[in-house]
């Protein structure tokens, strides 16, 4: 048993997959550039992809073009492996995706379509530094998310305007727009689909009807009612 055991795990670090990602799943939506929902051992979890922070929809275009890019690398019933690394505060998976030997989430920065996380890259840490090459090369060829002058990271637009810097904003739709729409995900409510992430205890509603994708997480045990209340 050890020696097959051994044998596999030399088979995946020849493709360039981390030992840890054996578990399978299916593709059942994407969201946005960074989130989706996949069928892993008879159930459907929310994954937040690790290691990297994709634009918000808020962000025109480049927030859209990202989620378009992820649902073209992974569109519904596509069969991708999963490398767990841990549960967020909204439950959802983070996880590092595969298909084949190639780390979708290391694409996605390849391509401009994501930044790198550099808080939780310590997640992606044997391939730290093909993260950070890789988001500088498309940072160089201005591609994606990289192609404007004054680029506003995820993380500060999410904190609104006070977080980004003055001159860039402005180059960008505000937040509060964004916040003023209605999230098909939560039909029967009006949650706005961010950003900024939002958790149970910052809304009122309860027990409402929750569809994929779920962009704040309110679904943590996917049986389609959001925050439960018990």
């Amino acid at each position: 048993m050890n020696k097959l055991a051994t044998a596999a795990a030399l088979v995946l670090a020849l493709m360039g997959i981390p030992a840890a990602a054996q578990t399978t799943g299916t593709v059942v939506s994407t969201g946005d550039g960074d989130t989706l929902r996949v069928k892993s051992q008879g159930k459907v979890v929310t994954i937040r992809m690790a290691c990297i922070d994709a634009p918000e929809t808020g962000q025109r275009p480049w927030g859209q073009q990202s989620a378009n890019q992820l649902k073209q690398l992974l569109p519904p019933g596509k069969a991708v492996q999963i490398r767990e690394i841990e549960r967020d505060r909204y439950g959802r998976t983070v996880a590092e995706l595969y298909l084949g030997n190639q780390s979708v989430n290391l694409q996605m920065v390849k391509q401009g379509q994501a930044v790198v996380y550099r808080q939780y890259l310590n997640g992606c840490a044997s391939t730290k530094n093909q993260y950070l090459q890789s988001e500088a090369q498309a940072k160089q060829k201005k591609l994606g998310f990289w192609n404007q002058p004054k680029p506003v990271m995820p993380w500060d637009f999410r904190k609104g305007p006070s977080a980004s810097n003055q001159p860039s904003s402005s180059a960008k739709p505000k937040p509060a727009p964004a916040q003023q729409n209605c999230s098909p995900a939560y039909p029967g409510v009006c949650i706005p689909p961010g950003p900024p992430d939002l958790n149970c205890p910052d809304i009122s509603d309860r027990n409402f009807k929750v569809l994929p994708p779920d962009p704040h997480g309110f679904d943590r045990d996917s049986d389609g009612v959001g925050c439960e209340k018990r």
